[in-house]
């Protein structure tokens, strides 16, 4: 058992580096003044990465957890602590492109996140949101088997990897209500949510293929473990 979760430990990082590589393949080029927001933007790693391939130094995030707010800002980037649960501190129209990595899948209020980042978008500005794919071979999988999906198994304080035994991260310690997992979408399910909030979706791409490898998931994302959706406000 344990040399399978090593396995798959390492899988899925390799799924979640090809995730965040789809991320930047979907960022446009911009200038230094291009106002990026990265929702759920950690310790700013990312949030640099995407602002680096953007060209842009306006940068900004929302991070709840103090001490990852604190290494964001030391990289430079204007970061508020804030619950994404909330209405975003912002006013309308305030950005060209927010992204969020991650984050979708722990909201139980998924229309205020799409409404929200939809209301302090520019006209013409964009998102790009990735999340875990519900349809994933591995989810569907489990299901068959009655467990639970491996994207749904962090859903209690109390254990890790409940009702799925080959869970990453089962029985390890699991203390953050904000890191459990309250809504995991498809790729059609994804799609359809921003589009009812008046975006206009431009692209769908996957990252990770359990058992096969990462980049299979970029040709068939209908099933990959990841999906990176980036959708246009009109």
């Amino acid at each position: 058992m344990s040399a399978f979760r090593n396995w798959a430990d390492r899988a899925f990082r390799r799924a979640m580096e090809a995730n965040v590589d789809n991320i930047v393949r979907l960022l446009e080029p911009g200038t230094a003044d291009t106002a990026l927001l990265d929702l759920g933007c950690d310790d700013g790693a990312h949030t640099a990465r995407f602002g680096a391939a953007v060209g842009s130094t306006n940068l900004h995030g929302i991070e709840i957890v103090e001490h990852r707010a604190q290494a964001a800002s030391a990289r430079g980037i204007k970061v508020v602590a804030h619950d994404l649960n909330e209405p975003l501190p912002y006013d309308d129209a305030s950005f060209d492109v927010v992204c969020s990595n991650q984050v979708i899948e722990h909201l139980p209020d998924t229309d205020r996140f799409v409404a929200e980042t939809f209301r302090v978008l520019r006209p013409r500005g964009y998102t790009v949101t990735s999340t875990e794919n519900l349809a994933s071979w591995h989810n569907v999988a489990s299901l068959v088997l009655g467990w639970q999906p491996f994207s749904l198994s962090n859903v209690s304080v109390k254990l890790s990897g409940v009702g799925n035994p080959l869970a990453v991260h089962r029985e390890e310690p699991h203390l953050l209500s904000s890191w459990e997992h309250m809504r995991v979408f498809a790729y059609r399910g994804l799609k359809e949510l921003y589009g009812a909030h008046g975006f206009r979706v431009e692209a769908v791409v996957g990252a990770g293929y359990f058992p096969l490898p990462a980049g299979v998931g970029r040709r068939e994302p209908r099933h990959a473990a990841l999906l990176t959706l980036k959708a246009r406000r009109p």
